[in-house]
């Protein structure tokens, strides 16, 4: 395979935080030249429910990269648009918008997606939630060939990193952003000098990563403690995990839970769910095997409480 005598000129697409560490790193790297943002359009959002840019697009602006906001790619003059930019390479970080094929065949050479697992596991759109979910001790970054299908073009660079026991999704979410940048230099590094391989995925290995909802966050204590952590940890910090308890009054609250760990061994006769007090300075509740400790909860409309304040002002046990 030949090599790329001049910079790569690079089109960039990509909305939250995750896409802006993709986007610093390109700036960083003397390799490309990044073209053009294309980020969704501003959304309203908080109580005033202003429009505000995405982290992408502050980005770009702050280094005076030209921003492109279409709706979609829909109507053919968006995607003349973005031909006539004449891109070598589409660089794709959770851009948010589903490529139609008109797109992907644009760029001279290949559109690069920034995806967080290691693909064929975790096709979709919440790899990092659901890879926790389900108890994986490792995930990663790969780089991978876009095509029409969800995540399923052959991979140019794959690296891994290690979830740790207690690593929470918002942990990962940090450390696979900054991956995710190194990744995308080193695969447009192997493209400009010619020395990569496209490897194709194994769809029989392949698992999905659906989309996130609040629902997902809703903790049964009737399962065993391991999965709830893995719960717990995968849904920190959106969209949170929460349970409705029931005090003893008859009226339920709601409460939201955060990522704790896992206590002693469950006694006898205990109903899941029950909030057992305070244990080494966490609130101690029950699960189908073991008691789950968290440094705080939240009741819902009030403010995160710690154990000794939500034993205090909450339960009829409290010592001060």
């Amino acid at each position: 395979m030949g090599g790329v005598d001049e910079k790569l000129r690079v089109v960039f697409m990509g909305t939250p935080d995750f896409a802006a560490a993709s986007l610093r790193a390109l700036l960083d790297f003397d390799g490309c030249e990044v073209a053009a943002v294309y980020t969704q359009p501003d959304r309203p959002c908080g109580r005033g429910q202003q429009c505000r840019p995405s982290p992408v697009k502050v980005l770009a602006l702050e280094h005076g990269i030209d921003v492109y906001q279409p709706e979609n790619f829909k109507d053919q003059a968006a995607v003349d648009e973005l031909a006539a930019l004449k891109p070598d390479v589409l660089v794709v970080a959770a851009y948010g918008l589903i490529l139609p094929q008109s797109v992907l065949d644009v760029p001279k050479y290949y559109p690069l997606n920034v995806h967080a697992s290691l693909l064929p596991k975790h096709r979709g759109a919440a790899p990092i939630q659901r890879s926790i979910e389900s108890g994986d001790v490792v995930t990663g970054i790969t780089i991978m060939k876009m095509e029409a299908g969800l995540d399923t073009g052959p991979v140019m660079v794959a690296r891994a990193l290690r979830i740790g026991h207690n690593d929470h999704a918002g942990m990962i979410h940090d450390e696979l952003a900054e991956l995710g940048g190194v990744c995308i230099v080193e695969a447009l590094a192997r493209l400009a000098h010619g020395s990569y391989e496209l490897k194709p995925q194994d769809d029989a290995l392949a698992t999905y990563a659906g989309k996130l909802s609040k629902k997902d966050g809703e903790v049964d204590w009737n399962r065993p403690a391991k999965d709830i952590h893995n719960q717990i940890r995968a849904m920190y910090p959106w969209p949170g995990a929460y349970f409705e308890w029931d005090n003893g009054s008859g009226k339920t609250m709601r409460l939201n839970v955060t990522p704790g760990e896992i206590g002693t061994d469950e006694s006898p006769g205990v109903d899941p769910g029950t909030i057992l007090g305070e244990i080494d300075g966490k609130l101690a509740i029950s699960t189908a095997d073991k008691v789950y400790l968290t440094a705080e909860v939240k009741p819902q409309g009030k403010k995160a409480m710690d154990a000794t304040a939500f034993v205090c002002g909450y339960m009829k046990d409290c010592e001060v």
